[in-house]
């Protein structure tokens, strides 16, 4: 059984369209600011990841599931607003630009520990303030990291998408897939292995 150590609604979306059991446990880890992060995006996701991977309870069997999802804009990285006035400035930012989404991933099981990075590139094509605004407004900024949502309504503000679209949401899929298959745990036919998720 996999452990979803995430309370992200998106991931256990993502977890069940790909056809993968898991049960959720919250993590324990506070998230690292990232403002006061020195080093590079791909280690400081991989390392929160890993610590989220890490403060979930398992039980014997068990793989444990860590994600951590930064988006990075000239240099920035910009994780959840922690208010509406941040959303607005996140949004002025990614207007008109490509930036970066990076999203670490961390298997822990009894005695091995996988931990890899995903990197996918978005272009936002130009934003007026009104359509920030409403957007604002809507609430689905709040909890997303850059605020916003690809698969919702943020959907409209993006115009080219370079990599893995799943990654973007907050999991990426295939990445994730890869590692369970080095893990040896197989996910119905699609993996080979000695265990079977």
């Amino acid at each position: 059984m996999l452990v979803l150590a995430s309370r992200s609604p998106r991931r256990q979306t993502l977890l069940r369209a790909a056809g993968i059991p898991f049960r959720v446990a919250a993590p324990r880890a506070e998230e690292a600011a990232v403002d006061r992060f020195r080093g590079s995006f791909a280690a400081l996701v991989k390392r929160r990841a890993l610590a989220k991977a890490k403060s979930a309870s398992a039980r014997a069997g068990e793989v444990v599931l860590g994600a951590d999802t930064v988006v990075v804009c000239e240099g920035e990285a910009l994780g959840k607003p922690a208010d509406a006035a941040e959303a607005r400035r996140m949004l002025r930012k990614l207007s008109g630009k490509w930036h970066r989404v990076y999203t670490g991933v961390a298997l822990l099981s009894e005695d091995r520990r996988l931990v890899g990075c995903a990197r996918t590139e978005v272009a936002f094509r130009r934003l007026a303030k009104t359509e920030i605004e409403w957007y604002v407004g809507t609430g689905e900024p709040m909890d997303k990291a850059g605020a916003y949502a690809i698969q919702g309504q943020g959907a409209g503000f993006v115009r080219a998408v370079r990599g893995c679209y799943t990654n973007v949401i907050g999991l990426p899929l295939p990445t994730l897939l890869e590692m369970l298959a080095g893990l040896g745990q197989r996910v119905g036919s699609r993996l080979a292995g000695r265990g079977r998720l």
